[in-house]
């Protein structure tokens, strides 16, 4: 199956696996689109509205049964394509509010907060999104909703739900009209304590936000 045949008529709109591909391919296209950084004001809610729109598809395979891959071995996808150029773009357009704080898995206890990115997050959904469109586009359509359900729970559901979170409270912060300090020091790859990240959390912002989202770099 081709890029030309993935929304081919000869296709059931009300399949499963075809209304599934749709809303992965229009997040992959529509993230693709706002890194290029053409309207950076409004990449913060276009984002959040994409991310929104992708987790109603993860729900979607969440809730659906256990899905069977049709061999026993995945047959091999081809290369991944290469994210970096992707990841760099959003990072510069979403530097002053990239860097965030999550929690990983909110049923273990005592489970310190820890540094994430938006751009690092946003990247690696479109790598299991990607890896399962490979499938779909050569045919293997059992193969294709097998992976995006399988990463859903293992990856790309709760990265996608933490860059959520963020996204929203970016948004919300700007609404009410409540800019945050800017988050001094703290890095992704840092191995920070619970103390400090307590006394981070929440400083995302810069102190004075310019434009409708504020989306400038404090110099």
């Amino acid at each position: 199956m081709s890029d030309a045949t993935l929304h081919a008529t000869s296709q059931d709109p009300d399949d499963f696996v075809v209304q599934i591909a749709d809303q992965v391919e229009s997040f992959l296209v529509a993230v693709t689109e706002i890194a290029k950084g053409d309207e950076p004001d409004s990449a913060v809610p276009f984002l959040l509205l994409e991310v929104s729109q992708l987790l109603l598809a993860g729900g979607r395979l969440g809730a659906h049964e256990d899905i069977v891959p049709d061999e026993r071995y995945e047959p091999d996808p081809g290369p991944e394509a290469d994210v970096d150029e992707l990841r760099e773009r959003l990072a510069v357009m979403l530097e002053p509010v990239d860097v965030y704080s999550e929690v990983f898995d909110p049923y273990e206890p005592r489970k310190a907060p820890v540094p994430a990115r938006i751009s690092d997050d946003l990247a690696d959904v479109i790598t299991d999104l990607r890896h399962g469109m490979a499938h779909y586009r050569a045919g293997r359509t059992t193969e294709a909703l097998w992976w995006w359900q399988f990463s859903y729970f293992s990856n790309w559901g709760s990265t996608a739900s933490a860059t959520l979170r963020a996204l929203q409270s970016i948004v919300a912060h700007v609404r009410l009209n409540q800019p945050l300090e800017e988050l001094d020091g703290l890095d992704t790859d840092q191995d920070l304590g619970e103390e400090v990240l307590a006394e981070e959390a929440g400083k995302v912002m810069a102190e004075e936000i310019a434009g409708p989202l504020g989306l400038r770099t404090v110099k």
